[in-house]
């Protein structure tokens, strides 16, 4: 009787676990890179301006659910423009922290995430500065 109950909550404890995780999806990637410009009011064509990390810094990538009316996740972006985030797979929309007049065509956008792929979205963020 004590080795048929044994085996029977060993088997009960296997299923439980195999239906846990056969039913939890591998997350997906969502990456890309920020071009920011112009940073101040005279810049000279041609001119390689380098953006100072603070700039990139200030701003942020927002992801929103579906409905663009809560926020997921806030990502930060490196002193290079770049960023990257982990996410479970669905649909979300991907914007920016707008500082000042900050406007960028890319944005708001709505992304698919799948499990174990990777999204990229790259943007371009106008300060306005002119």
């Amino acid at each position: 009787m004590f080795r048929k109950l044994l085996i029977i909550t060993l088997i009960g404890a296997s299923m439980f676990v195999w239906g846990c995780s056969a039913g939890t999806a591998e997350n997906g990637i969502l990456h890309g890179k920020v071009a920011i410009g112009p940073i101040s009011p005279v810049e000279q064509p041609g001119v390689d301006n380098e953006i100072p990390c603070e700039v990139y810094q200030a701003r942020k990538i927002m992801v929103y659910d579906r409905k663009h009316q809560n926020l997921v996740k806030q990502v930060d972006i490196d002193c290079d423009g770049r960023y990257r985030t982990e996410l479970k797979p669905g649909i979300y929309v991907v914007d920016i922290n707008r500082i000042g007049i900050d406007n960028s065509p890319e944005v708001p956008a709505e992304i698919r995430i799948e499990s174990g792929l990777t999204t990229r979205l790259d943007i371009d963020i106008d300060t306005g500065i002119r």
